[in-house]
């Protein structure tokens, strides 16, 4: 099997390909080729280093005709420009986002077979439409009104992905992710990056700020349980997927208040001393805009794992990542060594 990991060397990409390699099949079939597309190459020297992975570098329009040029069997397009980022940069936006994802559609098309498309979509596809508002659940039948470019983009996208499939020139899936957190490294462009942040950066004993309303409750996903979602999506069959429409896959609901109250039940109260508040009306209005509340009956139909507590999401990160963690209360809490 050829697969493609767009976003290959990002966080989710670089992760979910160390997943397929270390299982080394999907759908049955042995991965013989991985490619992984991004600006950047991976730092996990170990994606590098595996015979079986091939990297293609630069903007993913201008190195399309990079790609190898055995046709692909599976694509995970994860790749995209982010929500701050769409925000301000609004051609940067149609360019990374709907611009790329038609061309790499296209280059499936061009190739036949109706190979497998995973679509990274996102809950930024919901808003609160001055119209119609926005009910209190999400649910499978909602319908999608986006209030940012970003999830407009995403929702367009979607479409795409659909009406390729529709024609039969992809087997495509398209999975809503929830904000991931707690994410490492540093802050990213996307205006929900402050809710890996404030996990993130006390932990490793630097100051992080908080730009919302405590209160804000957000739709939270741990790496694990995002990745694991993907993985179950592209191996389910059609019937079992149901439909073109892109599926939500499971949240974890929570207020920022709860997230910083978990920090400290795992690194102590000494922690929050790094933390500090300073509004961000722009931050507020963007993520204070997505739904937190989900009840999705094709994702339960799929037996996707969900998150049940933020604690063990903290401790899920402590234990991935004790390079990163400075506090010793975090790193007993968690096991790690």
């Amino acid at each position: 099997m050829n697969v493609l990991i767009t976003g290959g060397a990002g966080f989710l990409g670089a992760r979910l390909a160390r997943e397929l390699l270390a299982r080394g099949v999907l759908r049955g079939q042995a991965i013989e080729r991985l490619v992984l597309a991004d600006l950047y190459a991976p730092r996990d020297e170990a994606l590098s280093e595996d015979r079986r992975v091939h990297l293609v570098t630069g903007p993913l329009l201008e190195r399309l005709q990079a790609l190898p040029d055995r046709p692909f069997d599976a694509v995970f397009h994860l790749a995209s420009a982010v929500s701050a980022e769409c925000e301000a940069d609004f051609d940067l936006g149609l360019r990374s986002n709907l611009d790329t994802t038609r061309a790499l559609l296209d280059r499936c098309r061009s190739q036949g077979g109706s190979p497998l498309f995973v679509f990274s979509s996102s809950v930024a596809v919901y808003g609160r439409d001055p119209a119609l508002g926005m009910p209190e659940v999400i649910e499978d039948h909602t319908l999608p009104t986006p209030q940012s470019s970003y999830g407009v983009q995403k929702f367009v996208c979607e479409q795409l992905v659909a009406d390729y499939t529709r024609k039969g020139y992809v087997d495509g899936r398209a999975a809503r992710l929830m904000t991931v957190s707690v994410r490492p490294g540093r802050p990213n462009g996307a205006a929900s990056s402050f809710l890996s942040g404030i996990v993130r950066e006390p932990l490793a004993g630097e100051p992080a700020t908080c730009p919302v309303d405590p209160d804000t409750e957000v739709a939270l996903s741990s790496p694990a349980t995002a990745i694991a979602g993907l993985l179950a999506v592209a191996e389910c069959d059609r019937e079992a997927f149901g439909g073109r429409t892109a599926i939500n896959l499971p949240a974890l609901t929570v207020t920022v208040r709860a997230m910083i109250d978990a920090l400290a039940a795992v690194a102590g109260a000494q922690v929050l001393q790094l933390l500090r508040f300073e509004p961000d009306e722009t931050i507020q209005r963007i993520v204070g805009g997505w739904p937190a509340r989900f009840d999705s009956s094709r994702a339960r139909a799929l037996r996707l794992p969900r998150d049940t507590d933020f604690r063990e999401v903290v401790l899920q990160y402590v234990r991935n990542h004790p390079q990163a963690i400075r506090h010793a209360a975090a790193l007993a809490a968690a096991g790690a060594r």
